[in-house]
């Protein structure tokens, strides 16, 4: 198994662990709610809300999810992760990692909310 420099056999085993200890039903039905466009429901988001999302995400592609998501969520930041695909917290867990601390850090700073919506991680 080739699993490059990224990612190692633990991740890809946790995985399977997880895959397998999931409920057959509840696998099955989530198939079908990968057609519902749940888009009208990110408006009523009132939290402040990290959007990360990989520039190679083959899954989700990036320009067709990321920067729509940030339009339709009111109190966001965005952020691309460059390089990375769909797993992007196992694959490209420092950069996540330290975008999430930075957006965590950032909520108790008397000027949130003064950042661009829109960076590039």
């Amino acid at each position: 198994m080739t699993l490059g420099s990224r990612i190692g056999a633990e991740a890809v085993q946790d995985a399977w662990n997880t895959a397998v200890g999931a409920s057959p039903v509840g696998t099955v039905a989530c198939v079908a709610t990968w057609h519902t466009d749940f888009r009208t429901d990110l408006s009523k988001i009132d939290i402040p809300v990290l959007i990360l999302h990989g520039t190679e995400d083959r899954a989700l592609p990036i320009e067709a999810c990321g920067p729509r998501s940030a339009e339709l969520i009111p109190s966001n930041e965005y952020v691309a992760i460059e390089g990375a695909g769909h797993g992007l917290c196992w694959t490209h867990a420092d950069d996540a990692n330290a975008q999430l601390l930075r957006f965590f850090a950032d909520q108790g700073r008397p000027d949130h909310g003064k950042r661009p919506k829109a960076s590039h991680g």
